[in-house]
């Protein structure tokens, strides 16, 4: 009897061994499958890189006071509001470089958003409706409060930046002809103490000097 009842054990034991190691076969093969299927599905190429093109920086030069035209190679996107914050970033990381001719740290960080809006909008903000396709534009540009923070104190230099800013925004987007700034997406009084930055600014106050190719 004792023996009958141990064979019988036994005969448990290995019937379920086996099943265990069924199923845990059946587990390895499903992930297997998932694994496989994760790698089916992702994607074989790199995301497209925006071609290169010309952009038109207006570039403050604190030694003259003075605005001038500088052509860079750039990859621009085509959405005309990334296109915007990818120019401004440029013109920031000038200024942000050792040695600037217009010295105000933070570079292409500082532009959190550009904003386009139609001119007739009377927007003092950002807002979900797209510009027109042919009507003058206003530009929202929404900075960082570090970049504000740490910009150097002083009207001739603030009004530097400000004007370089709407003047490259203007050259490389035609229709924007005003810009207004936010800070941290609210209103800021002024960007160091001296300009003010709840005023609209218009695109043809930035006049640049000669061009000049770097």
């Amino acid at each position: 009897m004792i023996h009958r009842a141990k064979g019988t054990l036994l005969v448990l034991l290995v019937v379920a061994s086996l099943s265990m190691g069924g199923v845990l076969f059946r587990m390895r093969e499903r992930a297997h499958q998932r694994m496989l299927s994760g790698q089916d599905s992702a994607p074989t190429q790199a995301p497209a890189v925006a071609a290169p093109e010309q952009a038109t920086l207006l570039v403050a030069d604190d030694d003259d006071n003075s605005l001038r035209d500088q052509i860079y190679s750039l990859p621009l996107p085509k959405d005309p509001g990334a296109r915007a914050r990818a120019v401004l970033g440029k013109l920031l990381d000038l200024y942000a470089a050792k040695d600037s001719p217009h010295a105000a740290p933070g570079g292409a960080a500082s532009v959190a958003q550009v904003f386009l809006l139609p001119a007739d909008s009377g927007a003092s903000g950002p807002k979900p409706e797209a510009p027109s396709e042919t009507g003058p534009e206003i530009a929202v540009v929404n900075l960082k409060g570090s970049f504000v923070a740490s910009h150097p104190s002083g009207l001739e230099t603030e009004t530097l930046t400000v004007l370089s800013i709407c003047g490259t925004l203007h050259a490389n987007l035609p229709r924007v002809t005003e810009v207004r700034f936010l800070v941290d997406g609210e209103k800021r009084p002024s960007l160091a103490g001296h300009v003010d930055l709840t005023r609209t600014y218009l695109t043809a106050d930035a006049a640049p000097m000669e061009p000049v190719h770097p």
